[in-house]
């Protein structure tokens, strides 16, 4: 393996970056050894992650490289969240990890946020983030500190940054292209300098409420609803029921009849806030989705979902409501880094040093992976350069022909520039015959391990060429 042609696309971590990301899509995994496919390989890719030139933030910043150009034009709903990722350790190896999942257990943080089509649902790529291990615990009560200073992460796992509003902030420059982009975020990311700073013309915010705020006039927020009138279940044509997405692997998918509710709010800003130059006031919409007749021994879905967008009637706040059940697109991410696809916690790397590079290659192999079986059927549309590069799509250009059949089920139905004619070529290559079922995961890892050794060949090929000098 030449780790000197170290490119994914756009992308060049320093020599090998771009192959390791290639070989994590490839191969579903994070382990070393099989990261570089023999000892040699293994031993320049342990290199790779050992080198202080590689750091955690510069794999971050190319999170976003193909994102911008992906969202022109489009209502992006840019999803953010937080994982904790942790991993096996004693008390002889902590390996300097930091305490995760409320302090139970060993590991790192990954804050990351997705761009999701409003419309369509597709993923769009990634727009930015942070990864980090937990320190030490911050003494100082939460709001006793400035917003610079504070604890802004789920179960307090910060480093003295107000990660949710920095990572909004961000996608204002990564998502400048986009007609308009709404931040969503969970209960974790209802934070009051949030709705006071992050809002902009073409920049709205949606969330799930943790709060209980009080109200201008009186009241608060969590009882206020009661007085809105119900606006249906699921009026206008949709349909009543929602899918609930499992919370854990072993909790089964449901659906859940629900009734809805809108109106306007105005939050005060809390007494006890540090920073006294936010608004007293801000006027909010909120929609409140209520379960009803739920299953024996369930409990009752509820959400108090706040926003920015203004709601003029029941088919826009169910609009709301869609947009935010298209969360758990960055849950998807997580599982796929994580349990349902690069198993990054089972990997033994010897220092928190090494784990924190090795999150955020993974984070970005895992939404390369999501896109690619997203978009196998073309129903969203979306171009190769999502996440393949020029030289790439002229590799897969080349190798369709020798890849299409006789008859009219064997020829790639779609064009060779959008991403679901480049998925037509890697199934082929991972051995799909175009009948029976669509290609799977297993289909598409040795899809990709096929064509990324023809591609490095190819690229190896011209490179040989170019350097010939004629006498």
């Amino acid at each position: 393996m030449d780790w000197s042609l170290g490119i994914f696309g756009d992308i060049r971590l320093d020599q090998g970056g771009g192959v390791i990301l290639e070989r994590m899509v490839s191969c579903k995994t994070v382990c070393l050894h099989r990261l570089g496919g023999n000892r040699p390989g293994e031993l320049q890719a342990g290199r790779f992650f050992a080198n202080r030139k590689v750091a955690p933030e510069k794999i971050v910043k190319s999170w976003s490289q193909r994102t911008g150009a992906a969202c022109a034009g489009a209502h992006v709903l840019a999803i953010q969240d937080t994982t904790g990722v942790k991993f096996p350790t004693t008390a002889q190896r902590r390996r300097g990890l930091g305490l995760v999942k409320k302090g139970r257990s060993y590991g790192l943080s990954v804050h990351a946020m997705l761009a999701v089509d409003a419309a369509s649902g597709a993923c769009l790529g990634l727009v930015g983030g942070e990864v980090w291990k937990r320190d030490g615990v911050a003494e100082t009560p939460h709001q006793e500190r400035p917003l610079s200073e504070r604890e802004s992460r789920p179960s307090g796992q910060a480093q003295g940054q107000a990660n949710w509003l920095e990572t909004a902030e961000q996608a204002k420059i990564v998502l400048e292209p986009a007609a308009m982009m709404t931040v969503v975020g969970d209960r974790e990311s209802d934070i009051y300098a949030s709705w006071a700073s992050v809002p902009a013309e073409r920049c709205h915010l949606l969330t799930r409420a943790m709060v209980n705020r009080p109200l201008a006039g009186g009241g608060k927020l969590f009882t206020v609803a009661d007085r809105f009138v119900v606006a249906g279940r699921r009026v206008l044509g949709l349909d009543p029921r929602i899918e609930l997405p499992a919370h854990q692997p072993d909790r089964a998918k449901r659906t859940a009849t629900v009734e809805m509710r809108f109106g306007e709010v105005i939050i005060c800003r809390p007494r006890d806030e540090w920073d006294r130059t936010l608004p007293k006031k801000l006027p909010l919409r909120l929609v409140d989705v209520r379960e009803v007749n739920p299953p024996e021994g369930v409990e009752p879905l509820h959400w108090r979902l706040l926003t920015t967008h203004p709601i003029a009637d029941a088919a826009a706040a169910w609009e709301i409501v869609r947009w935010y059940q298209l969360r758990w697109v960055i849950g998807q991410l997580f599982r796929v880094m994580k349990t349902q696809g690069l198993q990054l916690e089972d990997s033994q790397m010897a220092t928190a040093e090494w784990l924190l590079k090795l999150a955020a290659a993974a984070t970005k192999a895992a939404c390369i992976d999501i896109q690619l079986v997203q978009e196998r059927d073309g129903k969203h549309g979306l171009p190769t350069s999502v996440v393949f590069g020029e030289a790439e799509t002229e590799t897969l250009a080349a190798l369709q022909p020798s890849l299409e059949g006789n008859t009219e089920r064997q020829k790639n139905p779609h064009p060779i520039i959008s991403l679901a004619g480049a998925c037509w070529v890697i199934a082929r290559l991972g051995g799909w015959n175009c009948y029976y079922k669509p290609p799977g995961p297993i289909t598409f890892r040795r899809g990709m391990e096929q064509f990324y050794a023809i591609h490095r060949g190819r690229m190896l090929e011209m490179r040989m060429k170019r350097d010939v000098r004629i006498p």
